[in-house]
């Protein structure tokens, strides 16, 4: 019965649960009657609404305790004085899982349903948790209870598990990426708050983005350390003291993410790294100058920074870089995009001239890489996301679904891909959730062909082809050429 109940959560829409009816009041409001409203309805939560009937915030029993009486506040103050302005809100179609992983990404307790520009109620954490008691959602809750860097670090390593049981679930891999780094963003947040607490606050507002897999909530569980910072402009005498206060920062951040289990980046692709530390001008330049030199290695590093999601700090300044770049990719830049193509052909998949699976030996075992059979349809969703300036789509799956709804793929490229991609990022997560719960090793990309069932043998080389004709289509649509 337990599963059953903790499997509705991926396929309960929110329209299947009763609301909770919504009680509100103007801004100008007195606190104190706006207490007593909340005891006549008997309700926790309390929506404020202008005459406009737009919904400015809310209030609920902690912000009286908190912020009212604690604080010895006036109750005759109107009650807009300490209203909660982070309002979130979600259509009944979405899926339950989705509107728990939202309210913990945007920090909110409550939701307010909105079916089609009608407010039928709201819904709070708490009670969509409750109702998911065995969940992987409520460890989620757990991880943001935890008390210390240690506490993080045994809180990763049940992750594996969680993964093992979802996909044995049948639960969809894109849900499970999406469990796996909203995990990883939560510990994250717990560590940058940890670091600033004993740095003090920061010299400026700035935002912590991470980089690649991440970026694109597509974590698997062989993970390292991709992020950088974007701090404002600030004035040149403070430009020396606030550059060092983020390098530091940084160096505590990545070494702590390192002790959980988010081991350094190879490749330096880390906000320690002073390349990856910079003001908002600064990060505008390297953009400007990764399109307009349109070098390869320039846009194998564009590559790595277009798929980037700010998971703390101002969010404005993330919003100003990404109208700067999508204004910068507007110019005539056909080369850059050539590159940017070149880049999603360099892995082939690892099929043979027979249409086997090609395998590399490693320790005596035929083995191929999923990794770079996975890498050629992320590349090919970005090279044609960024050529349709598609920027608020960071996930691939959700890149190929908006590609097929502008006609650049029809519908069955986009289930062929769609499928194809999450079929191998399934597969690659099982077999890394095997290796750690089950034989105690460290995570790889590595499956080994001999432990593949028939069917997934045949599915595979499907998958290969589907995806060696896609790129042969980059190939004739970039670079003119079949070569």
């Amino acid at each position: 019965m337990e599963d059953k109940l903790a499997d509705q959560i991926y396929t309960a829409r929110i329209g299947d649960i009763t609301f909770k009816k919504i009680v509100s009041c103007s801004p100008g409001t007195p606190i104190f009657e706006a207490a007593i409203k909340m005891a006549e309805h008997k309700t926790s939560c309390l929506f404020i609404k202008n005459d406009q009937d737009l919904y400015l915030g809310f209030v609920t029993d902690i912000t009286l305790r908190d912020d009212v009486i604690a604080r010895q506040l006036d109750t005759n103050l109107p009650i807009d004085a300490v209203m909660d302005t982070n309002i979130v809100t979600i259509s009944p179609e979405a899926y339950v899982y989705e509107a728990i992983l939202m309210m913990f990404s945007k920090k909110s307790r409550y939701l307010l349903v909105n079916d089609n520009g009608n407010y039928v109620g709201f819904l709070s954490r708490n009670r969509l948790l409750s109702e998911q008691a065995e969940s992987p959602l409520v460890f989620i809750q757990s991880v943001k209870s935890a008390v210390n860097t240690s506490d993080l670090k045994l809180k990763w390593q049940k992750v594996p598990n969680i993964v093992a049981q979802l996909l044995a679930r049948g639960v969809h891999a894109k849900i499970v990426n999406e469990v796996v780094t909203t995990i990883a963003d939560t510990i994250s947040f717990k560590i940058i708050e940890e670091v600033i607490d004993k740095l003090g606050p920061p010299p400026a507002k700035f935002v912590f983005m991470v980089l690649g897999s991440e970026g694109r909530k597509e974590l698997s569980l062989k993970t390292d350390q991709d992020n950088a910072i974007i701090y404002e402009d600030t004035s040149e005498d403070n430009r020396a003291a606030v550059r060092s206060y983020f390098l530091d920062f940084a160096t505590q951040v990545s070494d702590k993410l390192n002790f959980v289990g988010f081991v350094y980046c190879d490749g330096d692709y880390m906000a320690t790294n002073p390349n990856w530390t910079h003001s908002l001008s600064h990060w505008k330049y390297n953009y400007k100058n990764w399109i307009e030199e349109a070098l390869p290695e320039a846009a194998v590093k564009f590559a790595a920074f277009f798929d980037c999601r700010a998971i703390y700090g101002d969010l404005d300044i993330m919003q100003s870089l990404r109208a700067f770049v999508d204004e910068e990719l507007q110019k005539p830049i056909e080369k850059f995009y050539v590159y940017l193509a070149k880049n999603a052909l360099l892995y082939e998949p690892p099929l043979t001239y027979f249409r086997n699976i090609r395998t590399q030996k490693i320790h005596k075992k035929e083995v191929f890489d999923i990794k770079t059979a996975m890498t050629p349809i992320v590349d090919l969703a970005r090279v044609y996301a960024l050529q349709n300036r598609i920027f608020q789509k960071e996930n691939t799956g959700e890149r190929l679904k908006a590609l097929k709804e502008l006609g650049v793929f029809s519908e069955a490229q986009y289930n062929e891909l769609s499928q194809s991609y999450y079929y191998l990022m399934g597969l690659r997560l099982k077999h890394q959730a095997n290796l750690i719960v089950n034989d105690q090793a460290a995570p790889n990309n590595f499956i080994e062909i001999d432990a593949l069932t028939k069917i997934e043998k045949v599915t595979l080389i499907e998958i290969f082809k589907i995806i060696q004709n896609f790129q042969s289509g980059i190939r004739m649509k970039f670079t003119n050429s079949l070569g």
